[in-house]
C-alpha cells in the first residue's frame, strides 16, 4: 500500500498506534476510532474523520463526573457499535448500578443515542456531560502523531446546537452538533471546545435517553445526515446498502468452520470498504483500508476489485470508471501526473498539502496503469457488459500509450520509475517503503528502477488488450499486442533471470544491474504468466523454501538476504494479498501441491486473527511461534487482505469464466479439510451460479445459457505460439 506521507515517514517508527482494544467504525468517507468505552480524546489517534479531516477530536462522556466502567463493545455492523458500561450507585439501602448504553452510527459524521437504565427500586438523578472538541487535523498529522494547532478555531452555541469551526489559509471546515434538550456551553475564548450537559431523571426500573447528531460542514453547509434523528436506522442509506450487499453477494457453506467464518468476514469487510462517488452515488469503488486509507488507491483498488470479482462484479466497474475519470491528462512533476497514467491515490483533506505531491491527487505509481488494462479484460471474461468494456477501452489504450511514452523512460522495453521531486514516493511499486527494493547484500537500489513484477503486469496488459481486440473482431490489433507481449516476455527472461541463483532479479537498477535479492515479487511474475516454463520449477522451489515460506505464508524477502527483518514492513513480513497472487501463479504453472500449501498457511493464519486477515503480519517461522505474530501498525480491515480468502478459494476451485468465448472452466483441487464446500450466488454474466464440491465430486448449477462448462483447468495461451 502507498505510504501516503512525506518520504521520511517510516511505517516501523510510526508513533500513533490504534490501541489493541480500540474500536474502528467505517462508512464511506467517514470513520471513527475510539476507546472500548466509546470515548474519543487524549493524545492518541482517536477521532471522527470525514474526507481525511478529523471533525471530532474529543467526545467524552461523564455521568456524575465519572467515566462509566466499560462492560462490552459490540460491533454488529461495520458502521455501528454499542458500548455498554455501568456506574455504581451507593444511595439508599442497597448498592445498584446505572447502566450506560451508547449506540453509535458512523456516516457523514456521527449519530449517538445515549440511554441510562436504572434497575433499582428507587428513581435516581444523574448529571450527564459530553466534552466536545474539533481540531480539524489532517489525517496524516493524526496518523503520525504530530498534530499542531493552526488557524483560527472557534465555537458558537445557539440554543441546543453547537458550531465548531476552523479558518486557515482561506479555507474553512466546520462541525455542527445537534443536541436536542441539551445545554450547550462554549469554553472560555470559544477556542473550538464546548460541553453539552443534561440533567437526567431515571425512574425506578426505567430508562432515560437522548440522541445527538454530528455533521461536517463543507462550503458553509452541513452535509446531509446519513442517520437523521427522525428516521429509523433500517431506512438509512448505509443500512439499505449493507442489507443489499448481504442479500446479493455469494454465500459459502463448508464443513470447515474457520474457513466459513473467514469467507463471511472477508465479504463483509470488502462491503464495508466500499466508497461511493458523491457525484454519482450508484458508483462504488474500493477504498484501500481502514482506518487510515479510506480513499481510492490505484493499485490497491484495482487488485482488490480483481480478487473480489466472484463477490461483486460492479466493484470492478465502479473502480475502473472512477480511475478513468481521473486518468492523467497533463504533465505535472509535482503530482507526477502524465497523460494516460492511472493515479496512485486521491486525498480530500483540507490540509492535503501534507499528502504526497502536495495535492489532492498523486500519480506516483508504476503498476496501477498496466493493472487497469488487466482488470478490464478480466471484467470482460466474467461477463461484463460489452458497452461498459467499449466505454473503458479508450482509457485502456491511453494507459498503454503511457506505458510506451512515459513508463519506458529509456526505450529499453521495460517499465521503470523515478520520482519527479523529493515530495514523491522513492519506490513506486507495491513495496513502496523507502527501503523496499534492495540487493541481496542489503543495499537499496537506485532509480530509475524496473521491477520484475511490473514487467509481468505489462506483459499481462498486452495479452489482455490482444484478447479484447479479438472480442471486437480487430485481428490486426490482436496480432499487434500479442507480438508486443511475446517480445517483452523474451526480453524479460533474458535480462531478469539469474541462472547462478535460480530466481528472477527483484529489479534492474539505474545502471541496468540486476537487483539480485530473492523476493516474493517473482510469485507475481508466475501470476502474470511472463515466466518461461523451464524456469518456473526453480521459482516455485525458492518460494516454498524454508527461507521464504514461514508455514503461515511466503515472506516478502528471503531470510538469507541482507535487508531481512521479520518485523519490517516489506523486508521479511508476510502480506496476505501477496500470497494470494503467489498461489494463483503457482496454480497457473501446475504446481498444485505448492499452491495448496501456501493457501492453507494463509487461511490458517486467518483463523488466529479471528477470520479477518490483516494488511500484513510478521515473518517469523511457524515452528518458532505457535501463532502468527501481528505487525504493530497493520491496517485492518484492509482491502486486498479482505479479498484474499475469496481469491484463494477461486484459485483452489480453478474457476475461470471466459464468457466472450462462451466457456467456463472449473476443476477444483480443494485440500480435503476444506470440503465439502458449496458457494451459491456467484455472478457470471447475467445470471448467478453455484459450485459444490463433495467427496471429490463437483457440481455446477445455473451455468448461463449457451456457455459450455469445461471440467478442466483453463489452458494458458502463449502469445509467442
Amino acid at each position: 500500500m502507498g505510504a501516503s506521507l512525506p518520504e521520511k515517514w517510516n511505517p516501523e517508527n510510526e508513533p500513533a498506534r490504534v490501541g489493541a482494544n480500540a474500536v474502528t467504525l467505517v462508512e464511506g468517507a467517514s470513520f471513527c476510532i475510539c476507546t472500548s468505552g466509546g470515548d474519543i480524546g487524549g493524545s492518541g489517534p482517536c477521532g471522527v474523520f470525514f474526507r481525511d479531516t478529523r471533525i471530532l477530536s474529543r467526545w467524552e462522556l461523564r455521568v456524575d463526573g465519572e467515566v462509566p466502567d466499560p462492560l462490552a463493545a459490540l460491533n454488529p455492523d461495520p458502521y455501528r457499535a454499542t458500548f455498554l458500561g455501568r456506574l455504581s450507585r451507593r444511595f439508599g439501602r442497597t448498592d445498584t448500578n446505572v447502566l450506560v448504553q451508547r449506540e453509535r452510527r458512523i456516516g457523514n459524521g456521527l449519530r449517538e443515542d445515549l440511554v441510562l437504565r436504572n434497575p433499582g427500586a428507587e428513581p435516581t438523578t444523574c448529571s450527564v456531560t459530553l466534552s466536545v472538541e474539533a481540531d480539524f487535523a489532517d489525517l496524516f498529522e493524526v496518523k503520525e502523531g504530530r498534530v499542531h494547532p493552526r488557524g483560527e478555531p472557534g465555537a458558537q452555541a445557539q440554543d441546543d446546537r453547537l458550531y465548531l469551526g476552523l479558518h486557515w489559509r482561506g479555507t474553512h471546515r466546520g462541525t455542527v452538533v445537534e443536541a436536542p434538550a441539551g445545554t450547550v456551553a462554549v469554553s472560555s475564548g470559544g477556542a473550538g471546545a464546548a460541553t453539552i450537559s443534561y440533567d437526567a431523571y431515571v425512574p425506578a426500573g426505567g430508562r432515560w435517553s437522548i440522541s445527538l447528531l454530528v455533521r461536517p460542514v463543507l462550503d458553509g453547509e452541513a452535509v446531509e445526515a446519513a442517520f437523521p434523528l427522525n428516521q429509523p436506522e433500517r431506512e438509512s442509506l448505509p443500512a439499505r446498502r449493507l442489507q443489499h450487499w448481504r442479500e446479493t453477494t455469494p454465500l459459502a457453506t463448508t464443513g470447515h468452520d474457520s474457513l466459513q467464518r473467514t469467507l463471511r468476514r472477508s465479504q463483509e469487510d470488502v462491503g464495508a470498504l466500499r466508497i461511493f462517488d458523491p457525484e454519482d452515488p450508484t458508483l462504488a469503488a474500493v477504498a484501500a483500508g481502514a482506518p487510515w486509507f479510506m480513499a481510492l488507491f490505484g493499485r490497491d483498488s484495482l487488485l482488490t476489485a480483481y480478487m473480489a470479482l466472484p463477490v461483486d462484479r460492479s466493484l470492478a466497474l465502479g473502480t475502473m470508471r472512477t480511475l478513468a475519470r481521473h486518468q492523467g491528462r497533463a504533465t505535472d512533476p509535482v503530482t507526477e501526473e502524465e497523460p494516460g497514467r492511472i493515479l496512485h491515490e486521491v486525498r480530500l483533506g483540507v490540509h492535503s498539502g501534507l499528502s504526497l505531491g502536495g495535492g489532492r491527487i498523486y500519480y506516483g505509481t508504476v503498476d496501477a496503469t498496466p493493472l487497469f488494462v488487466v482488470l478490464l479484460a478480466e471484467f470482460a471474461r466474467w461477463g461484463g457488459e460489452r458497452r461498459s468494456v467499449e466505454e473503458l477501452l479508450p482509457h485502456a489504450d491511453r494507459a498503454l500509450a503511457w506505458m510506451a511514452d512515459h513508463g519506458d523512460r529509456d526505450g529499453d522495453g521495460f517499465l521503470e520509475y523515478r520520482r519527479a521531486t523529493d515530495r514523491g514516493l522513492q519506490n513506486q511499486g507495491w513495496k513502496d517503503s523507502w527501503d523496499g527494493i534492495t540487493f541481496a547484500d542489503g543495499r537499496p537500489a537506485e532509480a530509475p528502477i524496473a521491477l520484475c513484477e511490473v514487467q509481468g503486469y505489462a506483459y499481462d496488459a498486452f495479452r489482455a488488450r490482444a484478447e479484447l481486440a479479438r472480442q471486437l473482431d480487430d485481428d490486426a490489433g490482436a496480432r499487434h499486442w500479442s507480438t508486443r507481449a511475446a517480445a517483452l516476455k523474451a526480453a524479460f527472461n533474458e535480462r531478469f533471470w539469474l541462472p547462478e541463483r535460480g530466481w528472477y532479479a527483484l529489479a534492474l537498477d539505474r545502471d541496468k544491474n540486476a537487483v539480485d535479492a530473492c523476493a516474493s515479487n517473482m510469485g507475481h511474475c508466475l501470476w502474470s504468466g511472463i515466466v518461461d516454463d523451464d524456469k518456473a520449477p526453480l521459482v516455485a522451489e525458492h518460494l516454498l523454501s524454508p527461507e521464504m515460506f514461514t508455514g503461515w505464508g511466503v515472506r516478502t524477502l528471503s531470510s538469507t538476504m541482507g535487508a531481512y527483518d521479520p518485523v519490517s514492513y516489506h523486508n521479511g513480513s508476510v502480506w496476505p494479498h501477496d500470497n494470494a497472487l503467489v498461489v494463483a501463479g503457482l496454480m497457473r504453472y501446475g504446481f498444485v501441491a505448492q499452491a495448496q500449501r501456501v493457501a492453507e498457511g494463509i487461511l490458517d493464519a486467518a483463523e488466529h486473527f479471528g477470520g479477518r486477515l490483516p494488511e500484513l503480519f510478521c515473518g517469523f517461522d511457524r515452528d518458532e511461534f505457535p501463532e502468527p505474530v501481528p505487525y504493530p501498525t497493520s491496517c485492518s480491515p484492509q482491502a486486498w487482505a479482505s479479498a484474499t480468502p475469496v481469491q484463494l478459494i477461486r484459485t483452489l476451485l480453478r474457476f475461470d469464466p471466459e464468457l466472450p468465448r462462451e466457456r467456463l472452466w472449473v476443476a477444483p483441487v480443494l485440500p480435503g479439510a476444506f470440503a465439502p464446500l458449496r458457494v451459491e450466488g456467484v455472478g457470471v454474466g447475467e445470471g448467478r451460479l453455484s459450485v459444490e464440491v463433495t467427496d471429490g465430486q463437483t457440481r455446477v448449477e445455473g451455468v448461463p445459457s449457451g456457455v459450455e462448462l469445461r471440467c478442466a483447468p483453463r489452458p494458458v495461451e502463449d502469445p509467442s505460439d
